[in-house]
C-alpha cells in the first residue's frame, strides 16, 4: 500500500494554510491537550474517506474556519509493487496527488475528491485548465482508494479512536477472525460464497412459497373433489327420491291395498259371526240375570225378618241379664254383711288395718283392669262404627301420612285396596295372600303427576309402589284368580296379568291335570309358580273388598263380646273387693253389719227366690239370640254369594254389550273403508305398467323399504335431507374438480423441478463454502505468519493456530481466531484474559494491528495511532519504539507533551502543534522537527 509524503491544509479548523512534509517512517505529533493533534489526524481521515474520531465530522472543522471552502491535499507514493503494478494506475508517475475540496452549497457542506498524476498544487487543481483532473464523489473515490490498497477493512483499522490502539486485543476470537478475513481475504471468494448462499436461501424460499402454493392448490382441489362428491351424492339421493315418488311408493301402496282388502274380507265375515253369537249370548245372560235378581229379592226379605228376630232376642237377653245381675248383687251384699257380722267382734285393730290395706290395693287393681277393659271396648266400638260406615282397607300410619302429603301437593290418587272387590268369599284368603305385598300400592289419577309423586316418595322414603300407568282391566280368563275379583277402576297392567296368570284349584291334587308350566293356587293359599310351590299363609286381617270389611266387622263384634265377658267377670270381683274394703273401713269406725242385714232382709229373700227363674230366662234368651244371629249370618252369606253372582253376570252382560256395540259400530266403517280401498286400488292400477305388479319384484321392494309407509318415510327423509343439506347441484363442479386435479399434478411437477434446483443450489453453496473455508485457512495462516514475524521483531512468542473449520454455516458462524502471546517466557496469555500488563496490552494490539497491514503483494502503508505510550513505562516505551522502527509501515503517532522524552527516540519527524491564542483568528502553524539521518 502507498505511504504519505506531503500534506497541505487550507481553512481546516483554525489553521489558515500550511504544508507539511510527511516523508518519514515514524512521525510523532506532539502538543498539549486541545492543540490539534486529533484534528490533524481527522484531516487525513477525511482525505482518505474515513470516519472522523468520536462524534466529529468534517463539517465541524470547516465551520470553525468561517470560510466558504476548504482544501485537503496530500502527495502519496505511487511506486510499483512486487507485481509491477502501481497503486493508482493509470497514474504512472511515482507520486500522486490526492485532493479533497469542501464547499458550502445551499446551506450545507459538500466534498469532492480528485486523484491527479504527479505533484499538483491546489491552484492547478482548482484551475484544471486542461481538464486532466476528474472530480468524483465519495463512493467512487473510496473504490479508487481500495484499488490502491486502502481497503474497507484497513479503513476500519485506520479509523480507530484516540486511545483505542490497545483494544484490538480485546476483540473476541470471532470478531478478530472476521476482521482478518476482511483485510486479507479474497473478496471474490467471499462474494461467491455469499452469492451462492443467497441463491440457496432464495431457492429454498421460492421452494417454500411453491410448497405453500401447492398446498393451497391441493386444498382447493380437495375442496372441489368434496363438492363433486356432494354433487354425486345429491344426484344419487335425488334420483332415489324421484324413483320413490314415481314408482316405488305407488307399487307398494297397490300391493298393500290388495293384501289389506283380502284381510278385510275375512275380518268382516268373522265380525258378522261374532255379532250374531254375541246377540244370542246377551239374550241368554239377561234371562239368567232376571232369575238371580228375583232370588236376591227373596233373600233380602228373609234377611229383614231374621234381623227383626235378632233384635228381639237381643232385647230379651239384656232384660234377663239385668235381672240375674241385680239378684246376684243383692245376694252378694247379703253374704258380705253376714261375713262382716261374723268378724265384728274378732280381730285386733292392727290385723284389721292390714286387712283393710290389702283389700284397698286389690280394689284399686280391679278398678284399673275395669278402666282398661272399658277403654278397649270403646276403641273396638269406634273401629266397628268406622268400619261399618266407611269402605276400604284398614289404615296404616305411614301410608296415611304419605297420602296426606300427596293430598297437600294436589296429587289425586287412590289405594289399590279401594278398587279391588272379591266376589267369592271362599277365595278371599287366597286373594289376600297373593295381594299381601301390594296392600298399600298407590295409583295416581293423572299420569303426568308421576315425577312429582316419585320425588315426594324419595324424600319421604315411602316403601310402597307408586304406579302412574293404569288401564282398564282386561276380561278375566276362565278359571283364573282374576275371575273372583272385580276392579272398580283402572289398574296396573302387571297386576291384571298376575291375577290372570294364576289358576284356581281346590287342592294340589286337582292341579295334576293342568299343564306343567301353569301357575295355580288353592283356596287355602298354597301357591305354585315357576320357582316352585309354597304356602303363602292366610292373613289374620283382610284388606281387599266388601268381604274383608265384613270380616273386620265380625272380628270387631267378637272382640267386643270378649271384652264384655271380661267386664262381666271383673265387675262382681270389683263389687266384692269394694264391699270388703268398705266392711273393713266400717269396722275401723264401728260395727253396723247386723243392723244392715235386719233392715234389708226382705229384699234379700226376694232376690234369692227369683234368681233360679232369672237364670233360666237368661239361658233361654242366649240360645234364642244365638239362633237368630245364626239365621242372619246364613242369610247374609247367601246374599253375598247372590251379589257376587249377580255382579259377575252384570259384568259379563256389560262386556257383551260393549262387544256388541263395538262390533255394530265397527261394521259400517269397515265396509266403508273396504269400499274405499277397492276404489283406491282401481285408481292406482289404472295405467300402471304390467311389470309393476310382479310379486317377486314387489317383495324385494318390501324387503328393502318395509311397506308403503316406510317408503314414504324414506322419501320424506330423502326430501328433508335434500332440503336441509348443503348440496352442490351444479354439474360444472365435476369439470372444475378435474381441472384442479390436473393443475395439482402440473404444480407437483414444478415443485419437484424446483426441489432439484434447490438441491443443486445447496451443492453449489457447499462448494463455495469449501472454497471460502480454504481461503479463510490460507488467510489465517498468512496472518499467523505476520504475527509470528512481528513477534520476533518485538521479542514476543506469538501462537496463532488455524481454527477448526467445517463445511457448515453454523460451524463457520461460531469459528474464532485464538491468538496467544508469550512475553519474557512467563507463559502464554490470550487476547483479553486480564493477565497482561498495560504495556503488554499495547504490544499485543500493535502486533495485531500491524499484522493486518502487512501485505507481501503491497508492502508499506501507513497507520494512525493515537497515544500508544499513554500507559507505558520508560522500558516499555523503548520496547515499543524499537518494535515500530523494525517494521516497514509509516506511523503517525500522537503523544501529549507530558511523556518521557524517550517517546521521541524512534521518531524521524516530529510535528509540534500549539493552541490558538485568545484573540487570534488562526492557530499558529505546526512546528516541524526532522531527525538528521
Amino acid at each position: 500500500m502507498f505511504h504519505i509524503k506531503q500534506l497541505e491544509l487550507v481553512h481546516w479548523d483554525y489553521w489558515r494554510r500550511f504544508n507539511l512534509p510527511l516523508d518519514a517512517q515514524i512521525i510523532t505529533i506532539v502538543g498539549p491537550n486541545g492543540s490539534g493533534k486529533t484534528t490533524l489526524l481527522d484531516a487525513l481521515r477525511t482525505l482518505f474517506g474515513l470516519r472522523c474520531s468520536g462524534k466529529r465530522d468534517f463539517r465541524r472543522y470547516v465551520r470553525r474556519a468561517n470560510r466558504s471552502f476548504a482544501w485537503i491535499r496530500a502527495v502519496v507514493a505511487n511506486r510499483p509493487g512486487s507485481t509491477g503494478k502501481r497503486p493508482f494506475f493509470p497514474c504512472l508517475k511515482d507520486e500522486v496527488t490526492l485532493a479533497c475540496r469542501i464547499r458550502r452549497a445551499g446551506g450545507d457542506w459538500t466534498r469532492d475528491y480528485a486523484i491527479a498524476d504527479g505533484d499538483l498544487p491546489i491552484e492547478a487543481l482548482e484551475a484544471n485548465t486542461d481538464k486532466a483532473v476528474e472530480w468524483v464523489g465519495y463512493r467512487d473515490y473510496q473504490s479508487r482508494l481500495a484499488w490502491g490498497g486502502l481497503t474497507p477493512a484497513i479503513a476500519k483499522v485506520l479509523a480507530l479512536e484516540q486511545g483505542d490502539t490497545d483494544k484490538l486485543c480485546e476483540y473476541s476470537p470471532k470478531a478478530l477472525l472476521e476482521l482478518v478475513f476482511d483485510v486479507f481475504g479474497d473478496k471474490e471468494v467471499l462474494d461467491n460464497y455469499a452469492l451462492a448462499r443467497e441463491e440457496q436461501i432464495n431457492a429454498e424460499r421460492e421452494l417454500d412459497a411453491l410448497g405453500l402454493d401447492l398446498d393451497r392448490l391441493r386444498a382447493q382441489a380437495e375442496a372441489k373433489r368434496l363438492e363433486a362428491d356432494r354433487f354425486l351424492e345429491w344426484k344419487q339421493l335425488d334420483d332415489e327420491a324421484r324413483a320413490l315418488a314415481a314408482e316405488i311408493v305407488p307399487r307398494l301402496e297397490a300391493t298393500e291395498l290388495a293384501r289389506d282388502i283380502g284381510h278385510a274380507r275375512s275380518d268382516i265375515a268373522r265380525d258378522r259371526d261374532d255379532l250374531q253369537k254375541c246377540s244370542l249370548e246377551l239374550i241368554d245372560l239377561q234371562k239368567r240375570m232376571a232369575d238371580v235378581e228375583a232370588e236376591k229379592a227373596a233373600a233380602e226379605a228373609e234377611r229383614k225378618a231374621a234381623r227383626s228376630a235378632d233384635l228381639e232376642a237381643e232385647k230379651d237377653h239384656l232384660v234377663a241379664h239385668d235381672a240375674v245381675r241385680d239378684a246376684e248383687k243383692l245376694l252378694a251384699e247379703r253374704s258380705a254383711l253376714r261375713t262382716r257380722l261374723a268378724r265384728e267382734a274378732g280381730d285386733a285393730a292392727v290385723d284389721l288395718e292390714a286387712a283393710y290395706a290389702k283389700a284397698d290395693a286389690r280394689l284399686l287393681h280391679l278398678q284399673r283392669q275395669e278402666r282398661e277393659a272399658v277403654a278397649a271396648f270403646e276403641e273396638k266400638a269406634a273401629q266397628f262404627r268406622a268400619t261399618r260406615d266407611t269402605h276400604g282397607s284398614p289404615g296404616d300410619p305411614e301410608v296415611s301420612r304419605f297420602r296426606a302429603r300427596l293430598k297437600e301437593a294436589g296429587i289425586a290418587h287412590r289405594a289399590l285396596s279401594e278398587i279391588v272387590e272379591v266376589t267369592d268369599a271362599g277365595w278371599q284368603g287366597a286373594v289376600e295372600a297373593v295381594l299381601r305385598p301390594y296392600r298399600h300400592v298407590l295409583l295416581l289419577a293423572r299420569e303426568q303427576d308421576r315425577h312429582a309423586a316419585w320425588a315426594l316418595g324419595e324424600r319421604e322414603r315411602f316403601r310402597h309402589f307408586i304406579v302412574p300407568e293404569l288401564e282398564p282391566a282386561p276380561p278375566a280368563n276362565r278359571g283364573a284368580l282374576a275371575e273372583v275379583i272385580r276392579f272398580a277402576d283402572a289398574v296396573p297392567r302387571w297386576l291384571a296379568d298376575l291375577l290372570n296368570r294364576i289358576q284356581r284349584v281346590e287342592d294340589a291334587d286337582a292341579a295334576r291335570s293342568l299343564p306343567r308350566e301353569t301357575e295355580w293356587i288353592t283356596r287355602d293359599g298354597y301357591h305354585r309358580e315357576r320357582r316352585g310351590a309354597r304356602h303363602l299363609g292366610k292373613p289374620a286381617e283382610f284388606h281387599f273388598g266388601e268381604l274383608a270389611r265384613k270380616a273386620r266387622l265380625k272380628q270387631c263384634e267378637a272382640d267386643m263380646q270378649r271384652i264384655d265377658a271380661r267386664l262381666q267377670q271383673l265387675r262382681p270381683q270389683l263389687d266384692a273387693a269394694k264391699e270388703d274394703a268398705d266392711a273393713l273401713r266400717a269396722r275401723l269406725h264401728g260395727i253396723e253389719a247386723a243392723q244392715l242385714l235386719a233392715a234389708r232382709a226382705d229384699a234379700f229373700d226376694a232376690a234369692e227366690a227369683a234368681l233360679p227363674a232369672a237364670k233360666a230366662r237368661l239361658t233361654a234368651a242366649i240360645a234364642a239370640r244365638a239362633d237368630a244371629k245364626g239365621r242372619v249370618d246364613a242369610v247374609d252369606q247367601r246374599l253375598r254369594g247372590i251379589d257376587i253372582e249377580l255382579d259377575r253376570r252384570k259384568r259379563e252382560a256389560a262386556g257383551l254389550g260393549r262387544r256388541l256395540k263395538e262390533l255394530t259400530d265397527a261394521a259400517a266403517p269397515r265396509r266403508t273403508e273396504q269400499a274405499r280401498r277397492i276404489l283406491r286400488l282401481r285408481r292406482l292400477r289404472r295405467g300402471m305398467p304390467a311389470d309393476w305388479r310382479d310379486p317377486q319384484q314387489n317383495a324385494l321392494l318390501a324387503d328393502r323399504y318395509g311397506d308403503a309407509r316406510g317408503a314414504r318415510a324414506e322419501l320424506e327423509r330423502l326430501r328433508q335431507r335434500l332440503t336441509d343439506g348443503d348440496w352442490v347441484t351444479d354439474d360444472t363442479v365435476l369439470t372444475l374438480a378435474g381441472r384442479l386435479k390436473a393443475d395439482v399434478t402440473e404444480r407437483e411437477t414444478q415443485y419437484q423441478e424446483r426441489e432439484r434446483h434447490c438441491t443443486a443450489a445447496r451443492h453449489i453453496t457447499t462448494e463455495a463454502r469449501a472454497a471460502y473455508i480454504a481461503k479463510l485457512r490460507a488467510t489465517v495462516r498468512q496472518y499467523g505468519k505476520n504475527l509470528r514475524a512481528l513477534g520476533e521483531l518485538a521479542n514476543v512468542d506469538v501462537d496463532c493456530p488455524v481454527p477448526h473449520l467445517e463445511n457448515d454455516d453454523r460451524a463457520l458462524s461460531a469459528a474464532g481466531l485464538e491468538v496467544r502471546f508469550d512475553f519474557d517466557r512467563k507463559g502464554a496469555v490470550g487476547l483479553n484474559d486480564g493477565e497482561a500488563s498495560g504495556g503488554q496490552q499495547v504490544m499485543k494490539s500493535l502486533i495485531l494491528l500491524i499484522a493486518l497491514l502487512m501485505d507481501e503483494a503491497r508492502p508499506g502503508g501507513f497507520v494512525f495511532i493515537d497515544e500508544p505510550f499513554a500507559h507505558l513505562d520508560i522500558a516499555n516505551i523503548d520496547r515499543v519504539g524499537s518494535f515500530l522502527r523494525a517494521t516497514r509501515a509509516q506511523y503517525l503517532i500522537t503523544t501529549p507533551v507530558t511523556h518521557n522524552a524517550n517517546v521521541f527516540a524512534p521518531a524521524q519527524l516530529t510535528l509540534v502543534t500549539r493552541k490558538k491564542k485568545p484573540g487570534d483568528d488562526w492557530a499558529p502553524p505546526i512546528g516541524l522537527i526532522q531527525r538528521a539521518l
